[in-house]
């Protein structure tokens, strides 16, 4: 279910697209070439100038037609803009679905007011149908992006991005399986509240709706700044290091628990440098502008 929704989600999210203007057309392709083809299969980047004059040499070819048919087939390699603009919907729809799920559930939760809470009675706790669903929708999408990553067109930032998708399925299973439900949902509510915005922001830099994605990442970057080095260190890591310390004292799973929400932390401060920097180059160029090249794409897959 959680790979056949994605892609079924697609014929909704294509005729917006075709009506905001984005056409349904890739990139121009390389001409088929046997020998150069292979050339390509063999090598990670573009070939050297010994191997081009080779190259021009047996194929009766010029350099520079030799360079332009690389270039091609690099760029056919590529999504589309309607295939990541069909990608950014998806994760938008969920994004913004589960979040406004989990304030909805966590508003009239206990320990949503009080972290306290977190720890009374621990592990014995009550799993009540609503905070289930809450997890397994959340443990769904991972898996749903994990598995979508070997069947789509495979992207430079695969190794990084598929290491965040297991470290994400396998702190929501831990937590999960610990009975560390009541600050996990707290955990995965406070992550939500920024993504859906940087969906927006990708979705509008596709239709081209260039001040509007300027709008939607500058919120983006305020939003994730706010909850990642502020309220994330000073609520929940206030709960699970010192509030849980008192309340139930350090075991075995508290340590690897922990270990992990503070490398979380580690990750949001190089993060957010990232945002910093992208918002100044954009407030230099006059727009934000996701390309290729820029280091955000690796951590945020954009």
């Amino acid at each position: 279910f959680a790979l056949f929704l994605p892609n079924s989600f697609r014929f909704i999210a294509k005729p917006c697209a075709i009506n905001l203007g984005i056409q349904d057309s890739g990139p121009h392709r390389a001409q088929p070439n046997a020998i150069l083809e292979k050339v390509f299969t063999s090598i990670t980047k573009s070939p050297d100038g010994k191997r081009l004059e080779g190259l021009s040499k047996q194929l009766d070819w010029d350099v520079r037609k030799i360079q332009r048919w690389f270039r091609h087939r690099r760029n056919q390699d590529k999504p589309t803009t309607l295939t990541k603009f069909c990608e950014s919907m998806w994760r938008f729809t969920f994004y913004l679905s589960i979040f406004f799920y989990g304030i909805r559930f966590l508003w009239t939760a206990p320990w949503f007011w009080d972290t306290r809470q977190c720890w009374y009675n621990y592990p014995f706790q009550p799993l009540t149908s609503r905070l289930y669903y809450y997890y397994i929708l959340e443990l769904a999408f991972y898996w749903s992006l994990m598995f979508s990553q070997f069947t789509d067109i495979k992207r430079k930032d695969f190794l990084i991005m598929f290491v965040h998708h297991l470290a994400t399925i396998g702190l929501i299973t831990f937590s999960y399986m610990n009975n560390m439900v009541r600050v996990g949902t707290l955990v995965l509510c406070l992550h939500d509240a920024s993504d859906f915005l940087l969906e927006a922001a990708k979705l509008a830099n596709y239709a081209k709706y260039q001040r509007l994605c300027d709008a939607f990442f500058m919120l983006f970057g305020v939003v994730f700044i706010v909850t990642r080095l502020g309220i994330y260190p000073f609520w929940i890591l206030n709960t699970t290091l010192f509030e849980s310390w008192e309340l139930i004292g350090p075991y075995p799973s508290w340590w690897l628990f922990n270990g992990l929400l503070i490398t979380l932390q580690m990750l949001h401060i190089i993060w957010s440098y990232l945002i910093i920097r992208t918002a100044y180059k954009a407030l230099m160029r006059g727009k934000v502008r996701f390309c290729a090249d820029d280091r955000l794409v690796t951590y945020f897959g954009l």
